[in-house]
């Protein structure tokens, strides 16, 4: 490994301590995007902006401009995170690691953007864009990189989604998702007195287990009910009761056919004396890249060159909303680690280099392949 890309591992590390260290819950990512901000100014990037929607950009290589029409190539990493403001975001270095919330997803990501824009600057023809979204976590519904795929008036010929710990990974399947709460309503009464009466809680149940065995056969499909709540007293009729849904396919047909199901088993496990409500509260889209195409085989490649072993594995990030307008793209990772989404996540600090390197190869062999 040169030497130049161990120092910008270097400044990768201490920029994902730094990053972490900042609250970043959905919608409010306004302190990161500054961190970044301030970092790519300080790199010498060009056209470096926030949008409209609150995502950063700076432009590498040739810029903004796109003569041939070739298209970009966009490289992403979203600022937000699940952890709470008021949760205190510790960052320590321990073993060869990094622990702390946030610091594999997407911290190291996040940090590790201009890294490889330095390692790939003057060698692409095509323009490739840093970009650090808002709204890729949980009902942000991805609106920072639907935001920015649609505000580019030239193509994109690809969008690499970067995730911190996903370094073997590569994802060419997006995951689609649908979020409901589905409010019951009753008349409720006594529980002696009134045991005729239909308990929004025992209906909300009865839908519940229906939900749970919801399944499309040929497609990898998960229904999860992750919250729920109601009722007024343990010796009444309950007259109100929420849940929340969350309902998974790694196919888009498959998506379709689930929230169709869903709805009707809804309806048919509702009686007549009980109203319900279906809140949406987020959507993402399912989608999938050829495993032939000219991205993933550079994936691919870059990894086999490293002597990283390799996974295709189905996730749900950025670029997914990549999918979902046509434009190919691939979710990959910058390191390893685990413990996401709790306070005690880590990731390994000894293969960021190679990280680096990695999605700096990738960038380059699908920038050579695909002109």
């Amino acid at each position: 490994m040169s030497d130049r890309v161990q120092a910008l591992a270097a400044t990768v590390v201490a920029r994902t301590a730094a990053i972490a260290a900042i609250p970043a819950p959905t919608g409010s990512e306004v302190a990161r995007a500054a961190r970044v901000t301030q970092w790519w100014h300080d790199d010498d990037w060009g056209a470096v902006h926030t949008d409209a929607t609150g995502n950063v950009w700076a432009a590498v290589g040739p810029g903004e401009t796109d003569p041939g029409g070739v298209g970009a190539i966009v490289l992403a990493a979203h600022l937000d995170t699940v952890f709470p403001a008021d949760l205190p975001h510790t960052v320590i270095e321990r073993d060869g690691r990094l622990i702390g919330p946030s610091v594999g997803d997407d911290a190291v990501a996040l940090a590790a953007l201009s890294a490889i824009g330095a390692l790939i600057a003057g060698t692409t023809k095509r323009p490739v864009w840093l970009l650090a979204t808002v709204g890729e976590e949980g009902l942000g519904n991805l609106r920072g990189v639907s935001a920015a795929l649609d505000s580019l008036s030239s193509p994109v010929a690809a969008l690499l989604a970067l995730e911190g710990n996903y370094l073997g990974r590569v994802s060419a399947t997006g995951v689609g998702s649908l979020r409901w709460r589905v409010s019951v309503s009753g008349p409720g009464g006594h529980a002696w007195e009134a045991a005729d009466v239909p308990s929004a809680i025992h209906v909300a149940a009865a839908v519940v287990g229906a939900l749970a065995r919801l399944e499309v056969v040929g497609a990898r499909t998960v229904v999860n009910i992750g919250r729920i709540g109601g009722g007024e007293a343990i010796n009444a009729r309950a007259r109100d009761c929420w849940f929340e849904l969350d309902v998974r396919a790694d196919d888009a047909e498959a998506l379709h056919t689930l929230e169709s199901e869903a709805r009707a088993l809804i309806e048919t496990n509702t009686p007549d004396a009980v109203d319900v409500e279906i809140d949406e509260l987020g959507r993402r889209p399912a989608g999938a890249l050829d495993p032939n195409h000219a991205l993933v085989r550079a994936a691919v490649a870059a990894l086999e060159a490293s002597g990283i072993a390799l996974e295709f594995v189905a996730t749900s990030t950025d670029a997914n909303a990549a999918h979902a307008r046509g434009i190919p793209a691939i979710a990959i990772g910058i390191t390893t680690g685990g413990g996401e989404h709790t306070p005690n996540e880590w990731i390994d600090l000894a293969p960021i280099a190679n990280g680096l390197s990695v999605a700096a190869s990738t960038v380059q062999r699908f920038d050579e392949e695909a002109r």
